[in-house]
Order: structure tokens, then C-alpha cells, then sequence
């Protein structure tokens, strides 16, 4: 008799990846959702660039016109040969902003989940710097610990535009902020971007566009998923939402299930109901001394402060 054995399933390598598991885990959950770091795929990151054009996304204009004001302000405080590392880089234009104003900094770091948007602000900086050292890495800011040992006794300015700190809770952000201030260390600045609160009409009027450009953006982390993770998610299966929660001071963004239906993750099933949400991104919006308070539990030193003369957004110095 014949003992015929069935070869083991192959495990395609993303299975056991920390986007698979962040899934799985995410829509396991009584309350659905997912990280809003896996938006930032090729396509994702493309979206987040038309939206920061958009005229209801007063936050990237906003912020730019203030680096632009200020950039030989900020400069003041950085010696020469400063190594500058930006945490979330993107496409980096802002950080083009600062590079101008800095006496010859020695090297610049972006740190990035998308290879894409790293490799293609390389190469633009080129251009424009051609004596800077460009040295990218591709990681999650959040957990990328230290920085190339050969940079280890140089000053070094951080730069984390964009009020990216909003995608954290509070202690999040605090616990965030201590990273940054090691990695810094012994003697680093930190230039860091928040945005302030507001009439809520303005904030859910800027993550929910006319145009529908931030809609495509939050319904293309299922498409991520279809593509990297095995999934069926149907996409006109959901809409995208965005409202403001006052009691914690946050905009949220939720993809929520138009009808009951289920969708396969890696060959795993999940249900949902009509009216059922999956949240995807928290954006905390702050004071003043709400950011400062936070800053400060994590050990850095607010020194100077800058803002538009709406009060929309400010920048921050910490030492």
C-alpha cells in the first residue's frame, strides 16, 4: 500500500510578516482596525501627495510657509557639519526648506517605510545638494532605535514634520519623543510639527475632501491588502468616514461596511455588518501648552515656538 503524503504548504514570505500579523490581529479584534502606518505603500504615498495639494489640507501649505519665514531662525541653533534626520521622511520637500538654511550640514538621514519615496527624494536632493551625504533607511520611525555608529559623536537635528506626533495617543507620542530624544543624543534639537485645534468644521472639511482624494486614500489600504495579503475586500463594499471626537481631541478616519458581507485575509474570514467600521487613523490635535506638557514628560526642553497668524498649526524647537 501506497503512503502518499501531501508536501507541506509553502509559506509565501509576507504570511509572517508584521503587516500580515498588524491584519489579522486588527480585524480579529471586537472593534476592528488597522495601523494607518501601512498606508504609505507606493500607491498610498502618491495619494498623501495629491492631498497635501488639496484645498481643503490647510496643514502642509500652512507648515511650509512657516518653515520658509522661519528657516534661517532654526538654523541660528544648528552648528556646522550637523547630521539632520527626519522621521517619516516621504518625498522630503520640506525638509529642502531646511537644508537651504543650515551652515553645510554633513549629512542628511530620512527614515521611511517606502522604499519608493525614499529612493526618489535621494535622488532629487542630489540635485540640489550635490555635496551632501544622503543616507536613507528604510524603517518605521517608531522602532528604528539608533542611528549609523559613524554619525554617533556628531550634532544632530531632528526633524519630524507634518503632525505626524497626532497618529499617537498621548503616552504614545511621550514614549515616541523619548526615542527620538536618545537617538539625538548627546545634545540634539528636535524641530517637530503640530497641529493646533480648531473649528471642527475646518478639520473634517481637510480629511474629507471635495474631490474624494482622501476617501481613495483610506480605501487603499484594502487594496494594499488584495495585493500583498491574499485578500477579496470589496472595495465599494465600504466608505470612508472622518469625524471629530471632542471629549479626546482627535479627528478620526474609519472605513465603514456599506452591507453585510465577509472578506478572506490569508485565507482567514471576517464578517461584517452593515454600519460596521474599521478604524484606521487617529490625528490628535493640540494646544500649546497641551504639546509642550507632552514634550516635557518625555524629557526635552521647549525652546522656541512658531505659528501662522491663524494659530492653525505650529512648529516646535525642543532641546
Amino acid at each position: 500500500m501506497l503512503n502518499l503524503r501531501l508536501a507541506p504548504r509553502k509559506t509565501a514570505p509576507w504570511e509572517n510578516s508584521e503587516f500580515a500579523r498588524s491584519v489579522l490581529n486588527g480585524l480579529s479584534a471586537r472593534h476592528k482596525s488597522l495601523p494607518c502606518k501601512y498606508f504609505y505603500d507606493a500607491r498610498g504615498s502618491k495619494l498623501f501627495e495629491e492631498i497635501t495639494r488639496l484645498p481643503e489640507y490647510y496643514l502642509t501649505r500652512t507648515e511650509i510657509a512657516i518653515l520658509e519665514a522661519h528657516a534661517a531662525d532654526i538654523a541660528d541653533a544648528v552648528p556646522e557639519g550637523a547630521i539632520v534626520v527626519e522621521f517619516g521622511s516621504g518625498s522630503s520637500r520640506k525638509t529642502e526648506i531646511l537644508l537651504g538654511a543650515l551652515p553645510r550640514p554633513r549629512a542628511y538621514v530620512p527614515i521611511d517605510v517606502s522604499e519608493t519615496a525614499l529612493r526618489d527624494a535621494k535622488l532629487r536632493l542630489r540635485k540640489r545638494f550635490p555635496s551632501l551625504a544622503v543616507h536613507p533607511v528604510a524603517a518605521d520611525f517608531s522602532e528604528c532605535a539608533a542611528l549609523p555608529s559613524s554619525f554617533a559623536s556628531d550634532p544632530k537635528l531632528g526633524f519630524f514634520p507634518g503632525s505626524t506626533i497626532g497618529n499617537f495617543s498621548p503616552p504614545e507620542a511621550i514614549a515616541l519623543l523619548r526615542v527620538m530624544r536618545a537617538m539625538l543624543a548627546p545634545g540634539g534639537h528636535l524641530i517637530i510639527g503640530a497641529d493646533l485645534k480648531k473649528d471642527p468644521r475646518t478639520l473634517i472639511r481637510a480629511y474629507d475632501d471635495a474631490a474624494g482624494v482622501t476617501a481613495a486614500f483610506n480605501l487603499n489600504l484594502l487594496a494594499r491588502i488584495n495585493r500583498e495579503l491574499e485578500g477579496t475586500f470589496d472595495l465599494d463594499a465600504f466608505c470612508h468616514e472622518a469625524v471629530y471626537d471632542p471629549g479626546e481631541g482627535r479627528m478620526e478616519m474609519r472605513l465603514r461596511a456599506k452591507k453585510s458581507h465577509s472578506a478572506r485575509v490569508l485565507g482567514t474570514a471576517f464578517q461584517f455588518v452593515a454600519g460596521e467600521a474599521i478604524h484606521t487613523e487617529n490625528s490628535y490635535k493640540f494646544s500649546v501648552p497641551q504639546f509642550q506638557e507632552i514634550a516635557t514628560l518625555a524629557g526635552w526642553q521647549p525652546r522656541r515656538l512658531w505659528c501662522d497668524d491663524q494659530n492653525l498649526f505650529s512648529a516646535h524647537e525642543l532641546i
